[in-house]
């Protein structure tokens, strides 16, 4: 996938993305967190900016929230 090092990747990109590597490995959000940092960011979670960061960690826990909601119902 090609990554614009000059625009902020959005909250609702990762979610798709994380969501997409969870799915397709038959992984849990943890695993595919640890997979995104390493081969996306590689290695460095800052590698396409703060705000891009931001938005990683903000829809890692949209995804942990909508997990959460989905076991209490």
């Amino acid at each position: 996938m090609v990554v614009n090092h000059a625009s902020t990747l959005s909250v609702e990109y990762f979610i798709q993305y994380l969501e997409l590597v969870m799915k397709s490995r038959q992984i849990p959000l943890k695993e595919a967190e640890q997979y995104m940092r390493d081969q996306f960011f590689k290695g460095n979670p800052h590698l396409y900016g703060e705000r891009t960061a931001s938005c990683f960690k903000q829809a890692i826990q949209c995804i942990e929230k909508k997990e959460n909601e989905n076991e209490r119902n």
